[in-house]
């Protein structure tokens, strides 16, 4: 425990899903969080029973067996799971795509490249694709032959990219800037190279960006 706040100090950076830039990614370093913490709670419960238990204080031995069955299994556990379940569900909720977004944009793997569609028909290139910040974005994904995972960590949650299936992830960019996204599903000698770039650029931009292409 005490090593704890070294190990979280790393966690940062340009591919970190507990540095959002966004609501979705917030969502899910919040729900990161509640796991963490009440993880942190439970071993410290765990640590002091089992501190109370190694030193036989007078109280703790007029418990019945029954008492450490009924209070372990039942009482500790249940509000904690009632709590990190709940929040799971709620947070895990949001993250879904409901209604239509006002952009969708493809997204097609192939070993060991990404290629990004935009709804006028332009074509990204270098593996990089363009969003308007502050608007939710739906990238609809594909593949070509294996499975590979589409991820953005500061940016939201990640999906699957599964050949002869479409699958629709939504994003959002809270500001202008670069995000990371890498393939977070082992594809074959060329998958830690497969990585790509999201820029969020002002919605007017964005939108001469579009209009550029037609």
């Amino acid at each position: 425990m005490s090593a704890t706040p070294i190990v979280l100090a790393g966690c940062s950076g340009e591919l970190s899903a507990l540095d959002p830039a966004g609501p979705r990614a917030e969502n899910l370093a919040l729900l990161w969080w509640v796991m963490f913490w009440g993880a942190a709670v439970l071993f410290l419960l765990v640590i002091t029973l089992f501190t109370l238990a190694y030193l036989r204080t007078s109280w703790l031995a007029k418990l019945e067996p029954k008492h450490w069955i009924v209070g372990g299994g039942l009482i500790l556990p249940i509000p904690v799971l009632v709590v990190l379940t709940g929040t799971a569900l709620v947070l895990g909720e949001q993250l879904l795509p409901h209604g239509n977004s006002v952009l969708r944009i493809g997204a097609h793997a192939e070993r060991w490249t990404w290629q990004f569609t935009y709804p006028n028909g332009t074509v990204s290139e270098g593996a990089l694709v363009q969003i308007p910040a502050g608007e939710p974005v739906d990238f609809v994904l594909s593949a070509e032959d294996v499975i590979h995972a589409f991820w953005v960590p500061r940016l939201g949650g990640k999906i699957d990219a599964v050949p002869g299936h479409l699958n629709t992830i939504r994003l959002e960019a809270d500001r202008p800037g670069i995000y990371w996204g890498q393939c977070a599903e082992y594809c074959g000698e060329g998958h830690d190279t497969m990585f790509f770039r999201v820029e969020a650029v002002e919605p007017t931009a964005f939108a001469a960006l579009m209009g550029e292409g037609q």
